[in-house]
């Protein structure tokens, strides 16, 4: 069972940061065209949401936000914090199935 909700985990965990990815993509491609943009609370609540990874990654790949603050420096705290908790559940997983 245990097993189970590892793998839904990582499929979730793929999942959030592909479409986090896809998402400051497109919202690069709404500003270049001055369209209608993708609001900063959705994007961080992405990354919040698990999607840090695939934030982070198009904020380099498409230089997008990287001069706001709040994903600057928001974004690898979330992921220091993601990291961290995931550790932690991972060593009390650990612990649990011995």
């Amino acid at each position: 069972m245990i097993n189970f909700f590892i793998q839904l985990f990582i499929y979730y965990f793929i999942g959030i940061n592909i479409f986090s990815f896809l998402t400051m993509a497109y919202d690069k491609l709404k500003a270049k065209f001055r369209r209608y943009r993708i609001t900063e609370r959705f994007l961080i609540g992405l990354a919040l949401a698990g999607g840090s990874f695939g934030t982070l990654t198009g904020m380099i790949v498409f230089r997008h936000k990287i001069k706001k603050k709040k994903f600057f420096i928001g974004v690898p705290f979330i992921i220091i914090l993601q990291v961290t908790i995931y550790f932690y559940i991972a060593s009390f997983l650990d612990k649990l199935l011995k």
